[in-house]
C-alpha cells in the first residue's frame, strides 16, 4: 500500500491553472436511493471528479455491471445489466467523456447496484486505476440485505444504512480486499457539488457549496485495524468514499494499477 502522502498526490488532479484536488470518482447515480413506491428509474454510470464536476473521463466497456436484490428471508436474486448499458457522452465543466446508462425496474426491496469497471489509463500518474462500485437503491423501506458483502474483489461493506442518513448522521463503512478487512486503508470522500443532469447528461454549471480552502474538496480519512472507517455527515446530498490502492502490486496490462474500492451514500435534512 502506497503511503498517505504519496496516495494523496496520487488522487489529486490539475485543473488548468487551478490547483484543487479533486479525486478520481467511479459513479453510480440515480436521484433517490430511498423510494416510496417501484417503478422505472434511470441509472447513469459516469467517472469523473464529483466535487468540481471535473474532467470526465472515457469509461471503457465494464467487466460486470449487476444488481442483487435482496427483500426479508427471501434469497438474494441477481440480474446480470450489462447487456442493457448504452453508451452516451457525460460533459463535465471541461470536456466530455465516454459514460454508460439504463434503465432498472425497481421493486421492493434492497438494490445492490454493482460495477467492476475496465482499468482506466491515467497517463498523468502513469498507472490504471480501477474503482469497483456499489450504490444501494430500497425501495418501500422494506428490509433488505444492504449490511452483506457481495463478494466483489475490493468492496466496502455499509455498517449504517447508506439509504437512511440524516445531515448529522454518521456513516460507517469496512474496506475489504478478497472478503478479508484491510486495516488503516485510506479512504477519500467527496460531495456531489454539481446536479446531475439527466436530460442533458451533463452536471449543472453552479455549484452548490463552496469550499474555504482547497483540501476540503476531498477530504481524506483513514479506516481502524478492522478496516472499518466513520465519516459524519455534515450536508444532505450525495456522497461518495473511494478506498484507495488495497491490493499491494496490483497489475494490469504489466503496468500498475489502483485497485480500489467506492460506495456511494444519499443524506437527507430533517425539516
Amino acid at each position: 500500500m502506497k503511503s498517505p502522502l504519496a496516495s494523496l498526490l496520487t488522487g489529486a488532479v490539475v485543473l488548468g491553472a487551478a490547483t484543487m484536488a479533486s479525486a478520481h470518482f467511479q459513479m453510480i447515480y440515480t436521484p433517490e436511493m430511498a423510494l416510496e413506491q417501484g417503478g422505472q428509474i434511470p441509472i447513469k454510470l459516469v467517472f469523473t471528479h464529483p466535487f468540481d464536476a471535473g474532467y470526465t473521463m472515457d469509461m471503457g466497456t465494464p467487466e460486470q455491471f449487476f444488481v442483487i436484490r435482496t427483500r426479508g428471508e427471501n434469497e438474494p436474486v441477481r440480474t446480470n445489466l450489462k447487456e442493457e448499458l448504452k453508451a452516451i457522452e457525460w460533459a463535465s465543466l471541461t470536456n466530455t467523456g465516454k459514460a454508460w446508462e439504463t434503465m432498472y425496474q425497481a421493486r421492493g426491496g434492497d438494490h445492490i447496484f454493482c460495477l467492476i469497471p475496465e482499468p482506466y489509463w491515467e497517463a498523468q500518474e502513469d498507472s490504471y486505476i480501477k474503482q469497483n462500485t456499489k450504490m444501494i437503491v430500497n425501495v418501500g423501506g422494506e428490509p433488505g440485505a444492504w449490511h452483506e458483502p457481495v463478494g466483489l474483489p475490493t468492496e466496502i461493506v455499509p455498517l449504517a444504512k447508506p439509504y437512511d442518513r440524516w445531515t448529522g448522521n454518521v456513516f460507517q463503512g469496512q474496506v475489504l480486499l478478497n472478503g478479508e478487512p484491510v486495516p488503516n486503508a485510506e479512504i477519500e470522500v467527496e460531495y456531489l457539488n454539481h446536479q446531475p443532469l439527466l436530460d442533458s447528461n451533463s452536471f449543472a454549471a453552479e455549484p452548490a457549496v463552496t469550499v474555504p480552502q482547497e483540501s476540503f474538496a476531498m477530504q481524506t480519512i483513514f479506516a481502524d485495524d478492522n478496516g472499518v472507517f466513520t465519516f459524519g455527515i455534515p450536508r444532505a446530498g450525495w456522497w461518495g468514499f473511494a478506498a484507495l490502492d488495497l491490493e499491494e502490486d496490483f497489475t494490469y496490462n504489466n503496468q500498475p494499477c489502483s485497485h480500489d474500492a467506492v460506495i456511494w451514500i444519499q443524506a437527507k435534512d430533517i425539516n
